[in-house]
């Protein structure tokens, strides 16, 4: 399974953008379909660590970095097989590489949970 990234680009602060991560199947090999999956976006500034940004568990349950909590907004399609994040009023330190995650299992603010990586997409905000 792949997943493909999509929608980043340059707006201003204040603006809107809306991320996209389409799985080009919705069963993985052990066996686990998209909607039984959790799924998550972290991003990576240059120079720093890929960080956690928000996750929607398989039950739809969701969570936030507090950075973005209240302008971010996770959500997923199971009939498409695509995970979507909101993000609104964003900042100049929103400005890194965004990307979307498939996790089995285990804690999903850590990278190391998550089995399956996109490409990602940059968002750059200006001020």
């Amino acid at each position: 399974v792949q997943l493909q990234a999509s929608g980043g680009g340059l707006v201003q602060a204040g603006k809107s953008l809306r991320l996209s991560c389409a799985a080009s199947e919705r069963t993985f090999s052990n066996g686990r379909t998209f909607s039984t999956t959790h799924w998550g976006w972290f991003r990576q500034a240059p120079g720093k660590e890929r960080r956690f940004v928000a996750a929607i568990e398989r039950s739809d349950r969701t969570w936030y970095s507090d950075s973005v909590k209240g302008r971010f907004t996770i959500s997923r399609d199971n009939a498409e097989s695509t995970v979507s994040l909101q993000m609104n009023n964003l900042e100049p330190e929103d400005t890194a590489v965004y990307y979307c995650a498939a996790s089995f299992s285990g804690s999903l603010y850590y990278t190391g949970s998550y089995d399956y990586w996109g490409q990602g997409t940059q968002v750059t905000v200006s001020s």
